[in-house]
């Protein structure tokens, strides 16, 4: 299986930008992670996670970032979403 980049929601935030379009979702960090689900946003610009619900949004500017776990930190101004996000 291929490796894709792993997002978690800790605090619970509606809406993460991301800049890829296959992602694993874990919902919260664990113990407390939900089944490892992967997403794959495909043509389409957003996809919510039917564990969580956190809505993952593609944004062609974080398209940049090759890391293969992504921790979205508060306050970071390249990651933030709509809402703040963790």
């Amino acid at each position: 299986m291929e490796s894709y980049p792993k997002f978690h929601n800790e605090v619970g935030v509606p809406i993460v930008r991301i800049g890829c379009r296959e992602l694993k979702c874990i919902g919260d960090k664990p113990p407390q992670d939900h089944p490892h689900i992967y997403l794959k946003i495909g043509d389409a610009s957003e996809i919510v996670c039917p564990y969580c619900s956190t809505l993952f949004r593609f944004d062609p500017i974080l398209a940049h970032v090759h890391e293969q776990e992504i921790e979205v930190i508060e306050g970071d101004p390249k990651l933030a979403s709509e809402s703040q996000v963790h």
